[in-house]
């Protein structure tokens, strides 16, 4: 069917529960305090939308478009965000439990305080990304690419070095 043009739309506080929003224009759409619990957002597009305090746990956001998007305080844990795009998108203190990040792109994103505790991140990009009192608990960063990377006050668990990446 034809994609939801949802573009600046003022969705605030909306309930949108399991809704299928696939590849849904939403550039710059208002969401902030949306409920999107179990919502399919794949290949959506959402740059520069506000989804600050969002609720999207165990949403699909498989290569959604999240460029510059402010997501700060958003429960986003549970969910899929393969192949992602994040670059500057804000996720200060945004709730990243166990979230599959294989092969997103978070250049120059700000994860600060952010919960990454037992996420995916192989093959991320992390180019440049603020990852200060970020928690790397458990995180997986086979490939990751963490080239300029602030990393000042991130927690990692005893068992896995930040030096394990570099390569």
């Amino acid at each position: 069917g034809k994609r939801a043009d949802l573009t600046r739309a003022d969705l605030s506080s909306a309930d949108l529960y399991r809704a299928n929003l696939t590849g849904a224009k939403l550039y710059g759409a208002n969401l902030t305090n949306a409920i999107l619990t179990y919502a399919i957002l794949t290949r959506a597009d959402l740059r520069f939308a506000d989804l600050a305090r969002a609720h999207l746990i165990d949403s699909d956001l498989t290569g959604a478009d999240l460029s510059d998007a402010d997501l700060s305080g958003a429960d986003l844990s549970g969910a899929n965000l393969r192949c992602a795009e994040l670059s500057g998108a804000n996720l200060t203190g945004v709730d990243l439990t166990g979230v599959d990040l294989t092969g997103a792109d978070l250049t120059c994103a700000n994860l600060t305080g952010a919960n990454l505790s037992d996420a995916n991140l192989t093959w991320a990009y992390l180019t440049e990304a603020n990852l200060s009192d970020a928690n790397l608990t458990g995180v997986n960063l086979i490939h990751t690419n963490l080239i300029g990377a602030i990393l000042t006050g991130a927690i990692i668990d005893k068992k896995r070095h930040i030096a394990d990446s570099k390569n």
